[in-house]
C-alpha cells in the first residue's frame, strides 16, 4: 500500500485481510452536468449506505470538483508505493488521441509530470493496473476523445477509429515492451488483474465486441491474450444498427479473486462468473436492469440466442430506472454489489435520452458468495434526478478506505 496516499485507509496486508473489513458506510460519486444543459459544476457525492442510518440511501454531501490542470480527458487512478497518485489519459488538451499518465504528489496533488518516458505514449488510452511483483503495468484503449466526445458513430468503427489492443509496460522502465491485439475485440475498457499480487493474469472487457479476454504471461516472459466469455448480440428492430451489443463497460473481481462481474449496458443486465479456473468461466449469476430491449420500449428483439423474451421495465420505489448497468463496486466482503446507470453525457443522450432528463441512479445488488447470484435490493435508491441543482449523472463509485477496483497489492 502506498504511504501517502493511502495513510488513510485501513492498509490491509493481503485482500483476503480486507474481506474481515467492516461494512462500507458511504460511498464517493463523482456526479457530472457537463453537456446536460444544466450550467452547473460537476461535484463529488457522498452516499449514505449504513442500513442503520437515518440517511440511508441519501446523498448526504455534494462537494465541488475544481480542475486542478489543464491535462483533460483523464481517467483512471492509482496511488503508487512511492506516495504518488498515477492517473490514465485518454488524450491531449485538443481530444487527440494519446495514452500517457499524469503522475501527482499524493499530498499536494500538484502534478509532477509524466509517468511514461517522452514520445513513449501509447496511441490511445483508458485504463490501467500494475503488478510490480512482475515488474508489468497494463493499460487498454477506447479512442481518441475527439472520435467518441460526441456519440458513437458506426462508421468511426469501420474506420479504425476505436481501439483494439491492450499494451504491456515495463513498470521500472516506463515504457511499452509488447501490445496484444485482442481476439475478435473492440474498445476494451476496464483491465483487472487477479488482486493476489502473484498472480500472472487478469481480465479485460472489450466494450463494442462485449466479450471478456483473458491476459496472462507465458512460460518465456511474454504476454498474451484469449477470449473466454463472448455475449451474443440481439438481431433487433427499432435500433440504430440491426444487432445490439451487450456492451461491456465495467468490470471487477472480488478480492478473493473467485467472481467475475461485468454489465452490459445496453442489453440491460450484471452478470456473475466463477473464474475458480480462469480458462473457463462459469456463469453463476444475472439480473437485469433496465436496459434498451426491455418491454415495451422502442426496440423489438427479433432474435436472441439467450433470452425467451425480452425483460420487463425495472420500477425500484416506484422509479422507472433509466439507463443501464453500467459503472459497478462490490463490497470488500463481496456481499453487496452497487450500481450506476450513465456511462458518458453524449452517449447517454443518445442512448438513453430520459438520463438527461431524469438523471442517473445508483441501485444495490445482494449478492449469494456461497452458491453463486444476483438479487435486486428493492429499499435501496438513490436518484440523482433530485438533485438540488438539476438532475446529475452519476458515475464511479469509490470507498474512502479502498475497494475492490482501486487496492493494487505490492
Amino acid at each position: 500500500m502506498a504511504t501517502k496516499c493511502t495513510k488513510c485507509g485501513p492498509g490491509y496486508a493481503t485482500p483476503l485481510e480486507a474481506m474481515k473489513g467492516p461494512r462500507e458506510e458511504i460511498v464517493y460519486l463523482p456526479c457530472i452536468y457537463r453537456n446536460t444543459g444544466i450550467e452547473a459544476p460537476d461535484y463529488l457525492a457522498t452516499v449514505d449506505v449504513d442500513p442503520k442510518s437515518p440517511h440511508y440511501s441519501q446523498v448526504i454531501e455534494p462537494n465541488e470538483i475544481h480542475a486542478k490542470c489543464n491535462l483533460g480527458n483523464l481517467h483512471t487512478s492509482h496511488c503508487l508505493a512511492s506516495g504518488e497518485v498515477m492517473i490514465s489519459s485518454l488524450g491531449d488538451p485538443q481530444g487527440n488521441g494519446k495514452g500517457g499518465f499524469v503522475l501527482l504528489d499524493g499530498e499536494t496533488f500538484e502534478v509532477k509530470g509524466t509517468w511514461e518516458k517522452p514520445g513513449g505514449e501509447a496511441p490511445m488510452g483508458y485504463d490501467f493496473w500494475y503488478q510490480p511483483r512482475h515488474n508489468i503495468m497494463v493499460s487498454t484503449e477506447w479512442a481518441a476523445p475527439n472520435v467518441f466526445k460526441d456519440g458513437f458513430n458506426p462508421a468511426h468503427v469501420e474506420a479504425g477509429l476505436y481501439g483494439s489492443h491492450i499494451h504491456v509496460w515495463d513498470w521500472q522502465r516506463h515504457e511499452i515492451i509488447q501490445t496484444l491485439q485482442m481476439k475478435d475485440g473492440l474498445i476494451p475498457l476496464e483491465i483487472r488483474f487477479l488482486h493476489d499480487p502473484d498472480a500472472t493474469q487478469g481480465f479485460v472487457g472489450c466494450a463494442l465486441s462485449s466479450n471478456i479476454q483473458r491476459f496472462y504471461k507465458n512460460e518465456g516472459g511474454t504476454w498474451s491474450v484469449e477470449k473466454v466469455i463472448q455475449v451474443p448480440s440481439k438481431k433487433v428492430k427499432g435500433w440504430m444498427l440491426p444487432e445490439m451489443p451487450g456492451l461491456i463497460t465495467d468490470i471487477l473481481l472480488s478480492l478473493d479473486d473467485r467472481f467475475l462481474y461485468f454489465s452490459n449496458w445496453l442489453h440491460g443486465d450484471i452478470r456473475q462468473y466463477d473464474i475458480s479456473n480462469p480458462k473457463k468461466p462459469r456463469l453463476t449469476g444475472q439480473i437485469f436492469l433496465g436496459g434498451s430491449i426491455v418491454k415495451g420500449g422502442s426496440v423489438q428483439v427479433l432474435e436472441d440466442q439467450e433470452l425467451t423474451c425480452q425483460p420487463e421495465p425495472l420500477v425500484v420505489k416506484g422509479k422507472r430506472v433509466p439507463g443501464g448497468p453500467q459503472m459497478i463496486q462490490l463490497s470488500l466482503d463481496g456481499k453487496r454489489l452497487y450500481v450506476t446507470t450513465s456511462l458518458y453525457s453524449a452517449w447517454d443522450k443518445q442512448f438513453y435520452p430520459n438520463l438527461i432528463r431524469e438523471g442517473s441512479v445508483m441501485l444495490q445488488i445482494d449478492v449469494d458468495t456461497a452458491n453463486g447470484g444476483l438479487k435486486l435490493n428493492p429499499n435501496f435508491l438513490v436518484d440523482f434526478g433530485k438533485e438540488p441543482l438539476g438532475p446529475a449523472l452519476a458515475h464511479e463509485l469509490r470507498y474512502p478506505g479502498g475497494d475492490c477496483s482501486s487496492d493494487i497489492w505490492i
